[in-house]
């Protein structure tokens, strides 16, 4: 890789882990970020977690794991591009959903709404959880000891939680600050006011061309959509019009596959020419810059944010709102709300899980539940348990 910009995060100014290390002598400390998070039992449990289609319905539609493969691909071509850290990039990718529920956005609906007596549930903060609490593979600490950077762009990738008079900013404006922030445990403060590195930015927009192509994909797999359909669709239309016209006899398949393959490869050029704009015009010229910048400096050309919201709009009507879709998703949110008032009303949950909620740990009740039904590697420890 070429030595990064001087805007890019840097391993070696790294703000440093809750529990000190030893330097490796092969690995930057993002590059052991990344891999803590590949090796975590959270990073396999995605495998299980449906995007939109559930398992059953098709082998090939995408679930968290794929999705996230596909972001984190996307986030480092960005990066290099950028010339930024790719491995923090693909370390934010790798765990931006490690704290999703079951059954997408459905079940992270359904858990919310059962929590709201106890604050809420933010899939953010749980992956802040994940990592910093329930992932306990190291004889020394609890959670897997990840670099501040991480931990920042694994909160914030999508904007601050804050604005700079500590008022909840953006979606967070509405409901408040998400339960569980102060029990976050990291090196230094995580600063909810500002924006996060640009590697985590990256992270952000990748996640959104990944979902935006692969949903197009998927549902063109299920029948629930024909290529055609999207012809005058922002975004997607015009690629349509060109794959039809110039492989007009090849199989459907392979002309969603060159369609998919285009949207992507454009939108990841239209970032990487706006970013670059956006960057210089910003005049940053290190990470505290970027931090005090006031807005993301990583995203759409305002012509491609506006066909993105087309496309959207498209795909929430006629896709994510379609029977086929909504009836499980029914099912699913059911399925949630039962699995919480059951184990709210007697916490007798599956092995350490119900030792756990037999004890008050990890204070216990409803956050405890929503832990395990989010996919907790293992329970929390209790409360008088400290880390060697």
């Amino acid at each position: 890789m070429n030595e990064t910009a001087p805007y890019a995060s840097k391993p070696g100014q790294s703000l440093g882990r809750l529990y000190g290390t030893g330097p490796s002598p092969t690995r930057s400390e993002f590059q052991r970020d990344r891999d803590r998070i590949i090796h975590s039992t959270a990073f396999r449990r995605l495998q299980h977690k449906t995007q939109v289609f559930l398992h059953h319905e098709g082998r090939h539609f995408r679930n968290r794991l794929t999705h996230t493969l596909e972001v984190s691909q996307i986030a480092r071509s960005i990066a290099r591009a950028l010339r930024l850290d790719e491995d923090l990039a693909e370390a934010v990718a790798l765990s931006h959903d490690l704290g999703h529920t079951p059954f997408g956005h459905a079940g992270e609906r359904a858990l919310h709404r059962a929590m709201a007596p106890y604050g809420g549930f933010d899939h953010n903060v749980q992956a802040l959880r994940v990592v910093t609490l329930l992932e306990n593979r190291y004889a020394e600490h609890d959670g897997l000891n990840l670099t501040w950077e991480t931990l920042e762009g694994i909160l914030k990738h999508n904007g601050p939680l804050i604005d700079a008079e500590g008022r909840p900013h953006g979606r967070h404006a509405g409901e408040g600050l998400p339960e569980g922030l102060e029990a976050i445990r990291a090196v230094a403060d995580l600063r909810l006011d500002s924006h996060a590195s640009l590697e985590a930015q990256a992270a952000a927009i990748a996640d959104d061309i990944a979902y935006n192509a692969h949903d197009i994909d998927d549902a063109l797999r299920a029948g629930l959509v024909g290529l055609e359909d999207f012809l005058d669709v922002p975004m997607a239309g015009p690629i349509v019009g060109e794959v039809l016209e110039k492989y007009p006899d090849v199989a459907v398949k392979r002309q969603t596959h060159e369609v998919q393959r285009r949207m992507i490869t454009r939108a990841v050029e239209d970032v990487i020419a706006t970013s670059a704009v956006n960057i210089e015009a910003a005049g940053v010229a290190s990470t505290e810059d970027v931090r005090r910048a006031g807005r993301a400096l990583v995203g759409f050309s305002p012509a491609a944010a506006a066909a993105e919201k087309g496309l959207k709009a498209f795909l929430f009507g006629r896709v994510y709102r379609h029977e086929a879709v909504m009836a499980p998703v029914r099912e699913s949110e059911a399925v949630v709300e039962r699995l919480f008032a059951r184990y709210m009303a007697d916490p007798d949950m599956p092995g350490r899980w119900g030792e756990a909620g037999r004890g008050g740990a990890g204070g216990g009740g409803g956050r405890l539940v929503a832990a395990l039904l989010a996919g907790g590697a293992r329970p929390p420890p209790s409360p008088t348990s400290s880390p060697a």
